[in-house]
Protein backbone atom coordinates (compact mmCIF):
# COMPACT_ATOMS: atom_id res chain seq x y z
CA UNK A 1 0.00 0.00 0.00
CA UNK A 2 1.41 3.62 -1.04
CA UNK A 3 1.39 6.30 1.30
CA UNK A 4 2.94 9.54 1.61
CA UNK A 5 2.63 11.43 4.69
CA UNK A 6 3.51 15.38 5.25
CA UNK A 7 4.76 17.05 7.91
CA UNK A 8 5.74 20.23 8.95
CA UNK A 9 3.01 22.49 8.41
CA UNK A 10 1.75 25.26 11.17
CA UNK A 11 1.29 28.94 11.66
CA UNK A 12 3.99 31.16 10.36
CA UNK A 13 3.69 34.78 10.50
CA UNK A 14 4.59 36.39 7.09
CA UNK A 15 8.34 36.93 6.20
CA UNK A 16 8.65 33.74 8.06
CA UNK A 17 9.62 30.29 6.93
CA UNK A 18 8.62 26.18 6.72
CA UNK A 19 9.88 23.33 5.97
CA UNK A 20 7.48 20.82 4.89
CA UNK A 21 8.87 16.72 4.60
CA UNK A 22 6.70 13.86 2.79
CA UNK A 23 8.36 10.45 3.48
CA UNK A 24 6.92 7.91 1.00
CA UNK A 25 6.52 4.21 1.57
CA UNK A 26 5.58 1.26 -0.29
CA UNK A 27 6.51 2.50 -3.76
CA UNK A 28 9.64 2.70 -5.54
CA UNK A 29 10.66 6.28 -4.65
CA UNK A 30 13.14 6.84 -6.70
CA UNK A 31 10.98 5.43 -9.41
CA UNK A 32 8.58 8.38 -9.71
CA UNK A 33 8.49 12.37 -9.94
CA UNK A 34 7.53 14.22 -6.27
CA UNK A 35 5.20 17.30 -7.07
CA UNK A 36 3.73 19.88 -4.29
CA UNK A 37 0.62 21.36 -4.98
CA UNK A 38 -1.78 23.60 -2.11
CA UNK A 39 -4.94 24.37 -2.09
CA UNK A 40 -6.70 27.04 -0.26
CA UNK A 41 -10.63 27.50 0.77
CA UNK A 42 -12.70 27.38 -2.54
CA UNK A 43 -10.32 27.17 -4.85
CA UNK A 44 -8.53 24.55 -7.25
CA UNK A 45 -5.51 22.71 -6.59
CA UNK A 46 -2.57 24.58 -7.43
CA UNK A 47 0.61 22.95 -8.72
CA UNK A 48 3.71 24.20 -7.11
CA UNK A 49 6.87 22.13 -8.11
CA UNK A 50 8.19 19.42 -8.81
CA UNK A 51 11.41 17.24 -8.99
CA UNK A 52 12.88 14.69 -11.32
CA UNK A 53 13.93 10.80 -10.34
CA UNK A 54 17.00 11.91 -9.56
CA UNK A 55 16.31 15.10 -8.14
CA UNK A 56 18.77 17.24 -10.76
CA UNK A 57 15.45 18.42 -12.41
CA UNK A 58 12.98 20.99 -10.99
CA UNK A 59 10.59 22.61 -12.11
CA UNK A 60 8.39 26.15 -10.62
CA UNK A 61 5.31 27.77 -10.83
CA UNK A 62 6.02 31.38 -11.05
CA UNK A 63 3.92 32.06 -7.82
CA UNK A 64 6.38 30.54 -5.60
CA UNK A 65 9.65 30.64 -7.83
CA UNK A 66 13.00 32.26 -5.96
CA UNK A 67 10.65 31.94 -2.46
CA UNK A 68 10.44 27.93 -2.17
CA UNK A 69 12.93 25.00 -2.64
CA UNK A 70 12.16 21.57 -3.51
CA UNK A 71 14.78 18.94 -2.82
CA UNK A 72 14.55 15.22 -2.00
CA UNK A 73 16.70 12.38 -0.80
CA UNK A 74 16.02 9.13 -2.66
CA UNK A 75 17.85 7.33 0.50
CA UNK A 76 15.38 8.12 2.64
CA UNK A 77 12.07 7.99 0.20
CA UNK A 78 11.55 11.85 1.54
CA UNK A 79 10.75 15.28 -0.49
CA UNK A 80 10.93 18.41 0.81
CA UNK A 81 9.65 21.81 0.36
CA UNK A 82 11.87 24.75 1.96
CA UNK A 83 8.93 27.75 1.89
CA UNK A 84 11.03 31.23 2.46
CA UNK A 85 9.57 34.53 2.83
CA UNK A 86 5.82 33.53 3.37
CA UNK A 87 3.15 35.41 2.54
CA UNK A 88 -0.36 35.53 4.69
CA UNK A 89 -2.25 34.38 0.09
CA UNK A 90 0.18 30.79 0.98
CA UNK A 91 -2.35 29.65 3.27
CA UNK A 92 -3.46 26.84 1.73
CA UNK A 93 -3.51 23.22 2.61
CA UNK A 94 -0.26 21.44 0.67
CA UNK A 95 0.03 18.08 -0.69
CA UNK A 96 2.71 16.14 -2.04
CA UNK A 97 2.24 13.60 -4.84
CA UNK A 98 3.84 11.41 -7.06
CA UNK A 99 3.82 10.63 -10.76
CA UNK A 100 5.23 8.73 -13.19
CA UNK A 101 4.45 11.21 -15.87
CA UNK A 102 6.50 14.64 -15.22
CA UNK A 103 4.42 17.75 -15.30
CA UNK A 104 1.45 20.32 -13.62
CA UNK A 105 -1.62 18.24 -14.34
CA UNK A 106 -3.05 16.80 -10.91
CA UNK A 107 -4.40 14.13 -12.91
CA UNK A 108 -1.14 12.97 -14.27
CA UNK A 109 -0.33 12.07 -10.26
CA UNK A 110 -0.83 8.65 -8.87
CA UNK A 111 -0.44 8.91 -5.29
CA UNK A 112 -1.29 11.62 -2.98
CA UNK A 113 -0.46 12.51 0.37
CA UNK A 114 -3.89 13.60 3.11
CA UNK A 115 -2.06 17.48 3.25
CA UNK A 116 -0.96 19.70 6.17
CA UNK A 117 -1.68 22.88 6.85
CA UNK A 118 -0.08 26.09 6.37
CA UNK A 119 -1.94 29.22 7.55
CA UNK A 120 0.44 32.34 7.09
CA UNK A 121 -0.48 35.34 9.19
CA UNK A 122 -0.62 39.19 8.18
Amino acid sequence: QVRLVESGGGLVQAGGSLRLSCAASGLTFSSYTMGWFRQAPGKEREFLVGIRRSGANTYYADSVKGRFTISRDNAKNTVYLQMNSLKPEDTAVYYCAATRTPGEVPQHYNYWGQGTQVTVSS
